[in-house]
């Protein structure tokens, strides 16, 4: 079969006030007749490059199993930058969120044909990147309506932010997190427990009435798990 190809974009964020990289995968039936969901990747080369995510949904779109989807991957500068931009506390995390609703979004609107509405527009990441899809779609919850999380650092303001969510049935949510998440080593080396904070976000999640998907799967917090987890996650949200 055919697959599609990756179009590399620099994009000029104000909210950062830097050149962003984009990498946007069209897939293997990309026409402008078409209308397609695009689905935002924060750890973009890592989906790309790990979770092997454009050949997943070029296979799927082939097999008509889910429906056409635009990837736009956005990867980070340096580790520390990631932790900036992603992470709850980071300096630049308010101006991140800008970045992904206010800015790209429009530019995916203008350059492509996609569906401009809340549920054509998705979310995902791992660890701290998932963090950061988890809070700009409880920030902008008319703006993204599917969420993708493989084992996402919780902590008391993401609890807080999900909390403060006024109308669950907004977004839905995909959780996935490692059975073995206890001991997770941290880009700051510090040693935490994913799994508890995961469980208590899976409670919330569950009585505020968001349409939700968990699971724990056996294994810890590497790409070895979630990259076999990526064809399930996709094939479940966007599944025709």
């Amino acid at each position: 079969m055919e697959y599609g190809k990756i179009k590399e974009v620099t994009f000029y964020s104000k909210a950062l006030d830097e050149d962003m990289q984009l990498l946007i995968h069209l897939p293997h039936n990309y026409s402008e007749l078409y209308k397609y969901s695009i689905l935002i990747a924060s750890d973009g080369k890592d989906y790309i490059q790990y979770g092997r995510i454009g050949r997943v949904i070029d296979e799927l779109i082939d097999a008509r199993e889910i429906e056409n989807v635009i990837v736009v991957g956005v990867p980070y500068k340096s580790v520390s930058e990631r932790r900036r931009l992603y992470h709850p506390e980071g300096d630049r995390h308010e101006a991140y969120l800008r970045f992904l609703a206010r800015e790209l979004v429009p530019y995916m609107d203008e350059n492509y044909p996609t569906y401009q509405v809340g549920d054509g527009r998705g979310l995902i990441g791992d660890s701290l990147a998932a963090t950061i899809s988890l809070l700009a779609a409880a920030k902008y919850p008319n703006t993204f309506g599917k969420v993708l999380l493989h084992s996402p650092y919780v902590d008391h303001s993401v609890l807080e932010a999900v909390k403060a969510v006024q109308d669950p049935s907004r977004f839905s949510i995909y959780h996935v997190i490692g059975s073995e998440e206890t001991t997770v080593k941290t880009a700051d080396n510090e040693i935490k427990d994913f799994l508890t904070p995961n469980r208590e976000l899976k409670k919330l999640i569950e009585i505020k009435g968001f349409p939700y998907f968990y699971e724990e799967f056996k294994g810890d917090h590497t790409w070895k798990y979630w990259q076999p987890d990526v064809r399930r996650a996709i094939s479940m949200v966007y599944g025709e």
